[in-house]
């Protein structure tokens, strides 16, 4: 992976608004209804080819092909993966059910003008095997083509965490959770493999290192909660066998969606568990008002080796479009405890992890576009010739 070794490159976590066009089609497919394939298949292709367009119009160095074949981030499993042909309980995190109005308006603005597509949460009620070989290979074919002649640094191709799907998607199958994830681990390395393979950068889905705090172990200790995300380490590890962590970046969140987040886990209380990864690019929430401080964490937690940032500088769920100089601090503090090198600037989660979008299409490109100039301001900044 390219690090900032002459000015603050830019990226984002994936997920990206889809299509007007697409976006119906992806809800039929999720909702077991029939769609025209062929039509699907085109759809998406441009679908993935405006989007690398937009986002290289935006002014983003490291560019992905915005997730446009999936109906969401996690869900999409059901889509790759044997044995999910039951159903899930509804999204239930504890600060959303001490803030019961917040949650409510929150479901209402996600769903608006369409099927609850918040509620696609699939089971898992049989045997875990890979069968998404041919999607994932049209997705790489699209994604390949949508990147010829176009003027990026690097490219990546996210994909959900074991850990993330066990967060979100229960089991009826598996005797125990263990079984679950590791079953999860073997098939998923799968798709992790094939996308290093196309020469892609792999970003790994695991927000279940932060958010499953306040989701399935809010009421345990935090002992227990760090135990079990030290487990999807392990078993996210064995997925990555074979792969050089210089491929592999790994973002955490707590969650992208707008709820009050006062229960969040700290950042310092699982850092050390998330440098376990064999990841060297470490993306993390870092704009909105619960974890902005949180660059601090570094000054006591060094990055290990190796390692670099992939702080969020752009909050992805806020309809604000970020003043750039606003931006540029952000980075700057960054740097500041990490070294302007170890700082690739990013947003906080993806646009459209579930599908929908909190946000309209051009508002978050031009928050993306927000993002290269705050990244140029702190380029002219931190390679001054004062600080240098």
């Amino acid at each position: 992976m390219r690090r900032s070794t002459d000015r603050i490159l830019t990226t984002h976590c994936g997920s990206l608004p889809r299509p007007p066009g697409l976006m119906p089609m992806l809800t039929d497919r999720a909702f077991g209804r029939q769609v025209d394939e062929a039509e699907f298949g085109r759809q998406v292709e441009a679908a993935v080819k405006s989007a690398i367009g937009k986002q290289v119009d935006a002014g983003v160095d490291v560019v992905s092909d915005g997730e446009m074949s999936k109906i969401g981030f996690y869900n999409y499993v059901r889509d790759r993966l044997s044995g999910f042909g039951g159903d899930s309980s509804t999204f239930a995190p504890r600060d959303l059910i001490e803030f019961p109005e917040a949650a409510r308006r929150m479901f209402q603005r996600a769903d608006a003008g369409g099927p609850s597509i918040t509620s696609i949460r699939p089971g898992n009620d049989a045997a875990i095997a890979y069968t998404g070989h041919d999607q994932l290979r049209r997705d790489l074919d699209n994604f390949k083509a949508a990147l010829q002649g176009q003027p990026i640094t690097d490219a990546f191709m996210p994909a959900v965490s074991p850990g993330t799907v066990v967060q979100n998607l229960t089991t009826t199958h598996y005797p125990s959770r263990r079984d679950y994830l590791d079953a999860l681990g073997e098939a998923l390395s799968e798709e992790y493999q094939a996308i290093v393979r196309a020469g892609f950068v792999l970003q790994l889905d695991c927000p279940d290192l932060a958010m499953d705090r306040h989701v399935e172990f809010a009421d345990a200790p935090i002992g227990e909660f760090r135990r079990r995300i030290s487990e999807h380490v392990e078993v996210v590890n064995h997925a990555l066998r074979g792969i050089d962590p210089e491929q592999v970046r790994v973002h955490v969140c707590w969650g992208n969606y707008p709820g009050p987040h006062h229960l969040d886990v700290p950042l310092e209380d699982i850092l050390d568990i998330v440098y376990g990864v064999k990841a060297s690019g470490i993306s993390i929430e870092g704009a909105n008002p619960r974890h902005e401080h949180e660059y601090r964490v570094f000054r006591e937690h060094p990055l290990p080796d190796g390692k670099f940032l992939i702080p969020g500088v752009i909050d992805s769920v806020s309809t604000h479009i970020e003043h750039p100089r606003v931006v540029a601090d952000r980075i700057c503090r960054y740097a500041e405890v990490v070294g302007r090198e170890n700082v690739l600037a990013g947003t906080d989660c993806g646009f459209a992890t579930v599908g929908a979008s909190y946000l309209p299409t051009d508002t978050a490109y031009a928050k993306l576009k927000a993002l290269a100039e705050g990244a140029r301001l702190a380029t002219a900044e931190l390679w001054s010739p004062a600080r240098v």
